[in-house]
This record gives structure tokens, sequence and C-alpha cells, in this order.
């Protein structure tokens, strides 16, 4: 039994992402080439240097604008005085934007995903069982094939029986099927319900319960956990079951009609039904939240929000086109992953269907001499959420250390040469200088990725700066950075390829405005010198209808301004630089007076505490009551094993060792260096912390799918071990 499926959590390790292949192994062969190559090394980049140094200009992205709503600093892009809506003229829904877009690339591949050849199973250590996978080549529809599959399935809805007027949910991981199931709903006019696959069964019944969901359509593997609770749904009438290889599915489920996908297809096929085309103003889908407080909430999507958004992010990122691939492996129920692959569908680029734990040639899943997906598809364009591009980083840096001698030397200096290059201080940053290094030195590892990306899109969670710098170094390639929420479509900020900073979100996207509202209670206001600071509020066509059913949540948390314009307030702190680019410096849930009046921003605290080297995943916790304040940190297993091998610490257990005084000390030593690097007050820093040994998984509740801290779900959890803190 695997018991890691379906969590980006378990995403492979750090040391699995970087050791594919070994790729500083054949680097050097022996000393002497090596010393050539240290020596080449300096000598080349410090002539370049000469002919290409030059003086940083800084591009304007984003100018101010008068709107209206209340009394705020606004922002555009500077792209266009007026707001994008569509990628051209007539794709006003996604059925029309579909269709278009099929009929224009027709030709050209559209979906594929890899062959399943073997599936194997190994035994661990502790005897538990792990599912390996050898898999091949992707196979490949094109975009004509497909749209005949959607309106093949479109019409089978009608003919199995499902009310038209009525809601259908999609409960699976990402595969091609959910993305054709998405699109034949909307042929019908049909609101698709989209539930993560992690979610709890609390959540799953919710969810169905209150959007009185009568279709269901869902992953076989997933047919048992639907089965466990189908007397407490109360309106699902069908379910609609993706068909996976070698997996066997109970069809008697409580007094329902259970159809394996493809008789829904060969149904409409046989019999088709009148296409039922909605126009933009209808709500396209209902995408609940992962929860970071509570019980998930529907947030209603129009068919405008979803376009808008794919229209706007269109004009950003550079050059896409048909000959552009994209690798698709996180959740489809997330609005990131949604967002990306429609506008991959915009532009007619080819979207290959991989999974987190066969993402690359060593990841969990993947047999031994198997490729992964990244280097079979070889794709040119990612979505990355923060937590797998740590890995990344983290993989690679402990696979220098490891190699040592001239090899960690040459690549320490490659590094630095390339990182002075990126951030400006010479013209030739993707040019000349970028060849060289990549040569010699980058090359392995931007093949862990497949070797041929151009540029990445990174969402769902802060981007720690020297992450950023490292994939912009290692990987050579620019990171979009996309601030967003499921209220706004993911539509609202994005940094722009050409844009080499790092910790901003970019300027607005074209789609909508930013506005910053002063918050004095917190003391942010839009007149602070020299960038005015405020609460972010977002307005134009990406801007959602609400939450399904909670009338009381939406008029909390949305505003029509009198020109009839809406406006989601984020709860996010920011600030504008010069050039109007976002930066998000704080959270106003996130921050705690303590007894003597100190605030606290937790978000800001635990970003900079999860550099240190021991920290997989860290909650600060601050108490009113308390002068100061504590932590619960997940250790990286092998780093703190590692350690404890090093300095004679012995233990049975790794729960054990989690516990032992000398572990606890190593790890807040290290807390308290990485805050004072980040200028943190002291009494920011955690006087005490407690190793937690289990990780943290969005199956456990404890963190949603895209990774972020449930607050409250954690500290009703560890209540217990908070109070021993503060004991």
């Amino acid at each position: 039994m695997d018991d890691s499926e379906g969590s980006l959590v378990n995403t492979p390790t750090a040391e699995e992402i970087a050791v594919g292949g070994g790729f500083l192994s054949s680097l050097m062969e022996d000393k002497y080439s090596a010393a050539v190559a240290v020596i080449f090394a300096i000598a080349v980049p410090l002539v370049l240097s000469s002919m290409f140094l030059g003086k940083k200009k800084v591009k304007q992205r984003g100018v101010p604008v008068e709107v209206g709503g209340e009394a705020g600093f606004t922002m555009r892009n500077v792209r266009s005085s007026k707001l994008v809506e569509v990628p051209w003229e007539g794709a006003t829904t996604m059925a029309a934007l579909f269709e278009q877009s099929c009929k224009k690339h027709s030709h050209y591949r559209f979906l594929g995903t890899r062959k399943l050849v073997e599936r194997d199973f190994v035994t661990g250590n502790d005897g538990r069982k792990f599912e390996k996978l050898h898999l091949g080549e992707f196979q490949w529809e094109t975009y004509g094939q497909i749209f005949e599959r959607v309106c093949n399935f479109a019409s089978g809805l009608i003919r199995l029986g499902h009310d038209p007027d009525t809601r259908i949910a999609i409960f699976s991981d990402t595969r091609a099927e959910w993305f054709i199931a998405f699109e034949g709903c909307f042929r019908q006019n049909i609101t698709v319900v989209t539930i993560y696959a992690s979610l709890g069964d609390d959540a799953l019944i919710h969810s169905l319960n209150e959007t009185a969901v009568s279709t269901l359509i869902c992953d076989s593997k997933l047919l048992k956990k639907v089965a466990s609770v189908s007397s407490s749904l109360k309106t699902v009438k069908n379910v609609i079951y993706f068909e996976s290889d070698n997996t066997e599915v109970s069809t008697n489920i409580s007094d329902w009609k259970v159809s394996a996908f493809s008789e829904v297809e060969k149904l409409g096929q046989a019999s088709p039904a009148p296409a039922r085309f909605p126009i933009k103003k209808d709500v396209a889908v209902i995408m609940y939240t992962s929860g970071s407080t509570g019980l998930p909430k529907g947030v209603m999507m129009t068919h405008g929000n979803v376009v808008a958004t794919a229209a706007a992010v269109m004009t950003v990122v550079p050059g896409l086109s048909p000959s552009d691939v994209y690798l698709a492996y996180l959740p489809l129920a997330h609005i990131f992953e949604l967002a990306a692959e429609t506008v991959m569908m915009t532009a007619g680029a080819s979207i290959g269907y991989g999974s987190a734990l066969t993402l690359t040639d060593s990841s969990n899943k993947i047999k031994k001499g198997t490729k992964g997906d990244a280097s079979v598809l070889k794709p040119t364009l990612l979505a990355s959420v923060p937590a797998i591009l740590d890995r990344v980083r983290d993989g690679v840096l402990k696979n220098v250390e490891g190699k040592g001698g001239l090899t960690t030397k040459l690549f320490n200096l490659a590094y630095k040469r390339r990182l002075t290059s990126i951030e400006g201080s010479w013209l030739g940053a993707w040019g000349v200088e970028k060849v060289f290094w990549d040569a010699i030195v980058f090359k392995k590892i931007r093949s862990i990725l497949g070797g041929d990306i151009r540029f990445m899109l990174c969402g769902g969670a802060p981007l720690a700066a020297d992450t950023q710098r490292f994939i912009n170094v290692c990987i050579g390639t620019p990171i979009g950075q996309g601030y967003g929420l499921t209220e706004t479509c993911a539509g609202a900020a994005f940094s722009e390829f050409d844009d080499p900073s790092v910790g901003r979100v970019g300027p607005p996207l074209p789609c909508g405005y930013i506005k910053l509202v002063s918050w004095d209670e917190g003391g942010y206001l839009t007149s602070d010198k020299p960038m005015p600071r405020g609460e972010v509020v977002i307005g134009g066509h990406s801007v959602t209808a609400g939450y399904f059913n909670n009338e009381e949540k939406t008029n909390e948390a949305y505003k029509v301004d009198e020109t009839g314009m809406r406006w989601f307030y984020t709860g996010d702190i920011g600030r504008f630089h010069p050039d109007g680019c976002l930066e998000i410096i704080d959270r106003k849930k996130d921050i705690v007076k303590l007894q003597h009046g100190e605030y606290i921003s937790l978000g800001k605290v635990e970003a900079a505490l999860a550099s240190s080297k021991y920290v997989e995943n860290v909650m600060l916790h601050a108490d009113p009551f308390h002068s100061y304040c504590v932590a619960l940190v997940v250790p990286a297993p092998q780093v703190l094993e590692q350690w404890a091998k090093s300095n004679g610490v012995s233990y049975s257990d790794y729960a054990e060792l989690c516990a032992k005084k000398e572990a606890v000390s190593e790890v807040q030593q290290s807390l308290s260096k990485v805050g004072k690097e980040a200028k943190l007050d002291k009494f920011e820093l955690p006087a005490k912390i407690k190793l937690m040994p289990e990780a943290w998984t969005p199956e456990s509740g404890l963190v949603t799918a895209a990774l972020k801290l449930k607050r409250e779900q954690l500290k009703a959890k560890f209540k217990d071990d908070l109070q021993k803190l503060y004991g």
C-alpha cells in the first residue's frame, strides 16, 4: 500500500529531486580538467563583464489611476488603459473560448497522458509496501479530437438523465478526463463544483450537500471514499467514474446509477443532444477552498471571471504559442492550476498530464530505470508552488555539498557570477554569460525538470527570495510570481519575465485594479512614505460573484462601488513600489498583540524562520496574555538525523530524536540565527519550540492543498503542546 498517494507534501524529497542521474557526478572527470575549468570560469566572466557592464534601468509597470469605491491608492497595469476582458472578440464564456480555440488549433496536439507499462510494489525497511510505476511515452490527442470528446460527453450527460439545471461535482486528482468533463459541462451550461481529492469526509459531505449536486464525477480510486459517506449525501443520483488501469470498481453504491466515463461518452456519441450555451454572467464554477479556517467556502466564479484572468495572463507571459508544452500536475480543483490550464488552452499549447509523485526521474512512484514526467515531456512552461521549488533548491545544494572539493568551488563561483548577472549588474543576464555557465555547470541541473523550461509560474503562497534566485540561476529561467485568490479567480498581480527583483508579485494584471486602503489600527497608511501601504483590495473583471449560500461572508468581503464594479477585500497588507509593483508585507488576521503591546506578524516571522535548513514546516503562536511567542516546528528529517549522526546523538527512533534537548537546542539556535539575519526583533523570535515528528499534510487536515497552514486546526490539535510551551 502506498501511503503517499495524492499529496503535494509527498512530492519527491530534496535528495530525490537532486540526485536523479547524479547531475554533478560527471561535471569534472579529473582534477586537471577541474582546475582548467575554474581558471576559464574566472577569466571569461571578467572579460564579459567589461563588455556588458551597464546601468540598471527601471521599467514602469503600473500607473496610478482614479476609480470609484472606497478612498485609497489605486494602480493599474501600464499595458492597457482599458481593462482586458476577453482574449479575442466573441470568446466571452468558457464554452465559447474552448470551442473557438479547438477550431483554431484543431490539428495541434492538446492533451497527453503517459501510458502505464507496469505497476509494481516494493517493500520498505519498515515492512510497508510502496507502489512503483513503469510509465511509457505520452499519448496525445489533438484539439479537434478533444473537442469531439467534450461534445460527446456533454450529450452523454443529458442522455444519462442528468438534469441540466442541477450541478455536477468533480472530485478527482488532475488528469485529462477532468478537463474534458469540465468543458463538457459548460456546453450544457451546467455549473461545476470542484472539490479537492484530499478533502476530508466532513468537508466533502458539506460541499456536495450545500450545492445540491445531483451528479458526481470522481476518480475510480475515490469511489470507496464516496461510498463510505453515501448515506449522508442527500441529492446525488448519478456517479461517473474515471477508469484507471488495473483498478477494480464496485458499482453497487446506495441506489445511485454508477457509470464509467467512457460509457457516458458513447451514449453522447450515439445520440447527440443540442448544446445549451452559457452567457458570461452565468456561474461556471463553485470552487471550494481548502478551508484554512473551518469548513470550506464555495466561491462562485462566472464564465466572465475565468475568461478575463486567462485573457490578462496571455498579455503578460511572453510568446505563448502552440509550440509551448505545459506539464500539468497540480490540483485542478485549485484556481492556480485551473487558470494556468485555461491559459494554455487559449494559446493552443500542449498539456501533458503527470503527477507530483512521478515528476522527476527519482520521484516516489517512479520505478528505477524509468524516466519521470518532466524528462519525457520536456516542458517549456511549468507551474509550481513554493514548497516544490524549495525542495529542488535544498536537494541540489545538498548534492553539491556532498561532492566537495573543486566541484563545489566551481558551482559556488558559477552561482555567484550568474547571480550578479541576473541581479542587473550586467546587461547580458540571459545572453552569452548564461550560455557559458549553462554549458559547464547548470545544464545537468536544468535536466531535472526536462531541460527546456523557458518560463515558470509560481503561486499559491509567497516564494522565498533565495529560492526564486536559485531557480533563476540553476534552472536558468525567469519566474512569474502570481498573486491572487480563489475569490479573484487567481487574477490580481503577476510579476513579469523581465523583472529581476525578488519578494514582489508584480503589477496588477490588465483585467483589474489593485487598491490599497489604509488600515489605521495596524499602522499601514496610503500616505506612508516612500511607498503607500494598506489593505489590498482588488477590483475588476476577475472578482467573483461571492460565496455560495453565504450572504453574510459575501457582504463582509465584497463591495460594489457606485459604477457597479465589484471589489474584494483580501485581508492582505501590501505596498506599492515606485514602478507600480506590489509587495505583500503582512496579513491582518496574522497580526497578534503581545502582553506589553508589541505587534507580531505571524506569517512574516514564519517566512523568515522557514529559511533554516532544519525547517520543513513551522507555525508561530503568539498569545496576548504572554510577552513572548512560541513555535511548533516540523524538522526536515534527513537534515536533523544527519546532525545527530555527526554529533554522536543516539536515539531509538525519530520521535525520540525530536524530543531530545540537544536537538531542540540545535534547531532553536538555527531559528535564532536566520531570524537575526532577517532583522526580526527579539520578541518576534520564539522563546520556546517543540519539534513535531509527524509531517503536516493535506490528508491530515493541517495544511491546505496549496500547503498553507490551517492555523485554527493546528492550534486545536496541538492545544496541549502549546500550553506546555507557555507553562
